[in-house]
Parts: structure tokens; C-alpha cells; sequence
């Protein structure tokens, strides 16, 4: 079985009071290939997901992720600390449709600088949009369970660090 391994984040803002995080929303094409037919008759719904990549040869997670935020966000984010790993198995829709052990780290991170959705025209084949919405939000219209998870991890650890 194929292994890859890719890192992303959770880039979070305080305003008004409430946290904030950065998502992203696939392109209806990218919808229509990562879906089942079942899950295609509902293009109406959006996919939501956290900004991710794979990890490049002689990169660290903790250095994919910050750049992987970029790429597929515009702005820039300081790590503070990491929340933890998903695993799970997936089927390629290209290459023999091989299946594929995939471990993605997530970070908590701080948003810096950059304007959200600033991103290239080549990253548009990745990335729909990309737009803040209340972490609050995020537990319930992220796509993925354990983007999901991550989301949760992340409101603790804000909760239980008010000073970050």
C-alpha cells in the first residue's frame, strides 16, 4: 500500500470576541472526483476542509503546514503548538486506483498577515475559495470527521490557553 504523509492547520483569529478559522472550499470539479455518485447528487453542498498538503522531500510537517496555509489561503500563520495526526485509507481516482495509507498532521496556528483567498490562479484547480468562518462553525460544516476532531482539539486548547 501507497504512504503519504501531508500537514496542515488550523489558522485561527480573535474578533468580536469569538475565534475564527481559515477554510477552504474545493472546486466543483475536485467535489465531483472526490465524491461517490451518492455524494455527487448533492453538489449543492459545499466540501469544507482545512488548508493540507503533502509534505515535500526533506521538509519537516511543522514547515508543510505553514506553507501549505499559504498556498491554499494567502495568509501567513505562526505554529503554536500541534494538535495531533489523522490516519486513514483511501483509493486513488488516477494512477490504477491504488489504495493509499494517508497520515495528515494538523497545527494550531495564529493568523499573522495576508488576505484571506489571496492565492494563485494554479492553486484554483486545489481550492475553490478559501474564507474565515466562528470556529464554533467549523465543528459542524467541516467536511471531514477528523477535520472535525481537529477543530474540537483546537477549541480546548484555546479554551484551556485564553492568553494564546
Amino acid at each position: 500500500m501507497v504512504r503519504e504523509i501531508s500537514a496542515g492547520g488550523i489558522v485561527t483569529r480573535m474578533q468580536d470576541g469569538e475565534w475564527w478559522v481559515a477554510v477552504i472550499e474545493l472546486p466543483k470539479a475536485s467535489q465531483q472526483a472526490a465524491d461517490s455518485s451518492a455524494l455527487a447528487a448533492k453538489q449543492a453542498k459545499p466540501v469544507l476542509a482545512l488548508p493540507k498538503g503533502l509534505v515535500d522531500p526533506g521538509e519537516k510537517p511543522i514547515e508543510t503546514a505553514p506553507r501549505e496555509v499559504y498556498e491554499e489561503t494567502g495568509l501567513t500563520a505562526d505554529v503554536i503548538t500541534k494538535l495531533g495526526d489523522i490516519k486513514y485509507v483511501y483509493t486513488r481516482t488516477w494512477a490504477g486506483g491504488e489504495r493509499v495509507f494517508k497520515i495528515v498532521s494538523f497545527y494550531l496556528m495564529r493568523y499573522r498577515t495576508g488576505h484571506i483567498d489571496d492565492i494563485t490562479p494554479e492553486m484554483r484547480i486545489e481550492v475553490g475559495r478559501a474564507f474565515w468562518i466562528k470556529l464554533e462553525e467549523a465543528l459542524h460544516v467541516l467536511a471531514y470527521k477528523g477535520e472535525k476532531q481537529m477543530a474540537r482539539k483546537a477549541m480546548q486548547y484555546l479554551n484551556e490557553h485564553p492568553e494564546t
